[in-house]
């Protein structure tokens, strides 16, 4: 039998029991759930509406609209403007493209090693670098550039130390001078003697050793350095880091400029005495090409040697040509369009060009161009017979003789032999042409100088030119004048004139008749 003061309430909904006991789902319970579950609804929908507030306003109020900066890059990559995502693709790219598949080139004092990345395991922290990079111009307060490699970069250290330590053990050296020398014997450089094909020597170059001692942590900073710059050094094609390795007592480097002076002659041309009349041998210059030895030795590693050949340099007058450096006498006459005059002048021409007469000879012109045949070549064209135009063979060769007639009084040779035509010619002044014609008249002259004379000739296309070459033995110049002597109704008489003028003053020193000529007027 149960005590007065037991009551029991039993929770199981909201209406009374058969056996009297009341829910605990009472009314005023059914209303107080509800309010919490619309309160709690309400605060989650004012988070949605917050987190979609913030998403949609975030954009709005990052200056670059959620990517990076503009003139951002990571390692020479440029990523400004990009998304992280985009970002990352990019630095991934570059990498992948350099840093992950070239070898580094290493070059030590006295060799090189190579860096490969499967040996070294290079690797960047691509993520870690992309949102560091993001950060540029926002939040760390740092302006947007270039962002250094080094923070993200790991690599096997161990390989890359116990390479360096392996080199620095046998790097410690000793001191060596830099030095150079001549090998081979040393060649005949006189120009009378000297044989073009003999071997030159050789120049060689030692580039001296400094002491010094490899420092491995200083060396490993620096190979890391590289590393940051792989992608702009690996585009440039020049992906490599040289050690710097200071010396503790370094050798004095080759002054080549010195070197150059020291050794190399400039060649000497071949000369004459003008006192004893004589040839003065010159001799050849021996040098070596500055600017390819500085280039090579700029290149060259502590104990090699560089070998830089020696060549010879020829004078610029050589030989017989320190004969025939001055012009004594040149003339030009005019020709027309016969063509057959016209092969005619340039057969005389090729026969005459290059003759060289000695001093005492006597030059001949038939002798020299021979009998004019039609088997060498020669054209039937007008020429005077007497006092007459008619065709021969050869026709033309006169103005040829004549046209070398007055390089010869230019230049003051003796002149031998000289007549004139029987009528004037149009291409010379009168009294100043040299008729010939073979087996009865030549022309010739004597070289009266203390050293040869070279006659040049040639045909253009409205010009015979011919010059006389030779040494200028003269302190006065010539110029000729030449005009009527007299003259009657069949005959015209004409003088000549060789006028010497001082080459220092310009003053006339003399004024001497060269020839009397006679034409006939007339003539058919």
């Amino acid at each position: 039998m149960r005590k007065s003061s037991d009551f029991v309430l039993t929770f199981s909904g909201g209406n009374a029991m058969s056996d009297g006991h009341f829910s605990a789902d009472s009314p005023q319970k059914s209303v107080s759930s509800r309010r919490i579950v619309t309160v709690i609804m309400v605060c989650a929908l004012v988070l949605a509406l917050a987190a979609v507030g913030f998403f949609l306003v975030r954009p709005a109020l990052d200056p670059y609209r959620c990517r990076m900066a503009d003139g951002v890059s990571i390692a020479g990559v440029d990523v400004g403007g990009m998304t992280k995502g985009e970002a990352r693709k990019a630095l991934q790219a570059a990498l992948g493209e350099t840093l992950y598949r070239e070898n580094l080139a290493v070059e030590l004092p006295m060799e090189s090693i190579s860096l490969s990345p499967a040996d070294t395991g290079v690797q960047v922290d691509v993520r870690a670098a992309v949102t560091d990079a993001y950060s540029m111009g926002r939040s760390d307060g740092s302006l947007p550039g270039d962002m250094d490699l080094r923070p993200y970069l790991s690599v096997n250290s161990e390989f890359i130390r116990t390479a360096l330590e392996g080199y620095a053990s046998q790097f410690d050296t000793e001191f060596a001078d830099s030095h150079y020398a001549l090998v081979g014997d040393a060649p005949d450089l006189g120009t009378e003697n000297h044989d073009p094909n003999a071997p030159c020597q050789t120049l060689e170059l030692t580039v001296g050793i400094p002491k010094a001692h490899l420092d491995v942590d200083s060396a490993y900073e620096q190979i890391l350095g590289a590393y940051c710059q792989a992608v702009t050094a690996c585009r440039a094609g020049d992906y490599r880091v040289t050690v710097d390795v200071p010396a503790e007592s370094a050798p004095v480097g080759l002054d080549l400029d010195a070197i150059y002076d020291e050794i190399c002659t400039a060649p000497v041309d071949d000369s004459l005495d003008m006192t004893e009349y004589r040839f003065v041998p010159g001799s050849y210059g021996y040098s070596f090409d500055l600017d390819a030895a500085k280039a090579a030795l700029a290149q060259a590693k502590p104990g090699e040697t560089v070998s830089v050949p020696m060549t010879f340099v020829e004078p610029e007058i050589l030989g017989d040509a320190v004969y025939f450096r001055d012009v004594l006498g040149s003339c030009e006459t005019k020709h027309g369009d016969n063509e057959n005059r016209n092969t005619n002048l340039r057969l005389l021409c090729e026969a005459l060009n290059g003759v060289v007469v000695q001093p005492g000879e006597t030059f001949s012109y038939n002798d020299t161009l021979g009998e004019r045949t039609a088997e060498k070549g020669y054209k039937p064209a007008p020429a005077y017979s007497g006092n007459r135009l008619t065709d021969a063979i050869g026709g033309g060769v006169c103005q040829g003789s004549s046209t070398l007639y007055n390089c010869v009084l230019l230049a003051d040779l003796e002149v031998v032999a000289r007549s004139c035509h029987g009528a004037t010619v149009a291409y010379l002044p009168l009294g100043l042409d040299a008729a010939v014609n073979w087996g009865t008249t030549d022309f010739q002259f004597r070289n009266n100088f203390h050293f040869p004379v070279k006659i040049e000739a040639e045909t253009t296309e409205d010009l015979v030119k011919m010059r006389i070459l030779g040494t200028d033995e003269k302190d006065y110049y010539i110029k000729m004048t030449s005009g009527y002597d007299d003259s009657s109704e069949n005959v015209i008489y004409a003088v000549s004139y060789k006028n010497k003028y001082s080459k220092e003053t310009g003053e006339l020193i003399s004024k001497d008749r060269e020839a009397f000529s006679t034409y006939y007027r007339n003539v058919g």
